[in-house]
């Protein structure tokens, strides 16, 4: 048998036998809590930014009856064929500049392709009412000089919020 003093010390720099390891702190933890409380900050932040930018605010003031926005709206389309004059009498729900340049680029296509066109439209008339939505209707007709004529009807649907906005047109 071999003596027991024979076995040899364990080397320097190596903890003895048994003892236990001094205890880690725990900062995997708390750095993940820190990361999660960031990130939610900035998640309700982005969500509040979106939300106050992307709301329905409507800069400017509509007209004061929702036929006067509606002629308004056919004015700036038919004869001022101007875009961007239209897409300010548009609520900001439905305020989508690329389809109202379409629509006055196809205005444009007409007076280019017919002879010597011109659009009129009967009065706009209110047919429904209730609190801060009407419906209004007129018919845009197109007459060229050699008389040629075509008729559209048209429905409008309104909104008041600071003043009366084309918000659909069907």
């Amino acid at each position: 048998m071999t003596d027991p003093s024979a076995i040899p010390a364990p080397p320097a720099g190596y903890p003895p036998y048994g003892a236990p390891a001094p205890p880690k702190k725990k900062r995997g933890l708390l750095i993940a809590a820190i990361a999660l409380v960031v990130v939610l900050v900035l998640c309700v932040g982005g969500g509040v930014t979106a939300f106050l930018t992307l709301r329905n605010v409507e800069t400017g003031e509509g007209a004061k009856e929702p036929a006067v926005a509606v002629e308004r709206f056919l004015t700036a389309v038919y004869r001022e064929r101007d875009a961007a004059k239209a897409t300010a009498l548009v609520c900001s729900s439905s305020r989508d500049e690329d389809k109202i340049a379409t629509k006055v680029a196809e205005v444009e296509k007409y007076v280019s392709e017919y002879k010597s066109p011109r659009f009129r439209w009967t009065t706009p008339k209110v047919d429904n009412q209730t609190g801060d939505r009407a419906t209004v209707s007129t018919k845009v007709t197109m007459t060229t000089a050699d008389e040629k004529v075509a008729d559209q009807e048209l429905r409008f649907t309104v909104v008041q919020k600071t003043g009366w906005w084309v918000c659909e047109v069907a």
